[in-house]
């Protein structure tokens, strides 16, 4: 599997709610979520793995190293864990900030 591939599969739950959500605003900033992968390479196998996490203008850019066991299952956590965080610091953006919300 491609890198890009599980951050497509993974943004594809988050917006179609496939992950249960713990309030409102995840729900709500679900469909702005954007996964990238911002690795040079697209082989799990990859020594650098960059994925960043992004809603609007904030974002999180998590590393990897291919020899982690269970790297695509701990991506996909940490993704989760980025995108909880995120919620939790748009919501206390400042509603002028936040626009398409």
């Amino acid at each position: 599997m491609k890198i890009s591939e599980l951050c497509s599969m993974i943004q594809d739950s988050i917006q179609a709610g496939r992950y249960p959500f713990e309030n409102e605003n995840q729900k709500k900033y679900a469909k702005f979520v954007k996964i990238v992968n911002r690795s040079d390479s697209e082989d799990l196998k990859s020594n650098d793995i960059r994925i960043e996490v992004q809603i609007q203008e904030l974002f999180t850019l998590n590393n990897y190293v291919a020899n982690m066991e269970h790297l695509p299952g701990i991506i996909e956590l940490d993704i989760l864990d980025s995108y909880k965080m995120l919620c939790r610091r748009v919501a206390r953006v400042s509603s002028d900030l936040i626009t398409n919300i």
